[in-house]
């Protein structure tokens, strides 16, 4: 029997993992199935549980996969790196002016399937768990929140943030937030099949956040 190379195994998950993708796209997270993906890769039953011994552990690897082709972090430790060259102010509007710009290029990717794993969430909580155990990496929500308390942490020793409300509540707020704007695109845009209104552009609603931002940490401007 020829031997397997681990070429050969990786070629074989990311044919898999690359269906589920097109699938979650095409279908809501929760409906895709095991047979989907063997539709959808003309690999034979076996040839999928090969590699794989349930959709969740398929699903596990899409989202490590998208985690790393579709991340902020590099821009935001980028405009972070370059953050005394700039106003606190001006570097909250950079911050979100990039969040909203990642949001509008992928709502119909990364996006919607991260919303709908959320959902799913809500319904099984032990199952999303499983399949975020398997997902390595960080995903983009968390990421920003551990860099603005890192951000916020060093303004306010220095002086500069003087935050009205406790810090842990701002950063709570910017979680909330940033969950309910990619929801109201994704819904509009995904589900009701229409352009996002302009009302609910992400770059007019991030915008709105980063002045309330601003005004919670004392920043007048």
């Amino acid at each position: 029997m020829p031997k397997v190379t681990q070429e050969y195994i990786l070629n074989k998950k990311k044919k898999i993992i690359d269906a589920a993708y097109e699938l979650c796209l095409e279908k809501t997270v929760s409906t895709v199935t095991m047979q989907d993906i063997i539709n959808r890769t003309g690999l034979s039953q076996g040839g999928i549980y090969r590699f794989y011994k349930d959709i969740d552990e398929i699903f596990g690897d899409m989202l490590a996969d998208m985690r790393q082709k579709v991340t902020i972090k590099n821009e935001l430790d980028a405009i972070l790196a370059k953050a005394d060259e700039f106003s606190a102010g001006e570097v909250i509007d950079r911050i979100f002016d990039m969040l909203a710009d990642n949001m509008e290029a992928e709502l119909m990717g990364i996006q919607k399937i991260d919303l709908e794993m959320s959902v799913l969430a809500m319904n099984a909580p032990e199952r999303v768990d499983k399949i975020l155990a398997d997902a390595k990496g960080v995903g983009n929500k968390e990421y920003l929140m551990y860099r603005a308390s890192e951000y916020f942490g060093q303004k306010m020793e220095a002086g500069t943030f003087t935050p009205r409300i406790e810090p842990m509540e701002i950063l709570a707020y910017i979680s909330s937030v940033y969950t309910g704007i990619q929801t109201t695109c994704i819904v509009q845009h995904c589900y009701n099949k229409v352009p996002v209104d302009e009302m609910f552009q992400p770059k007019r609603r991030f915008r709105v956040l980063a002045t309330t931002v601003k005004y919670l940490m004392g920043i007048d401007e």
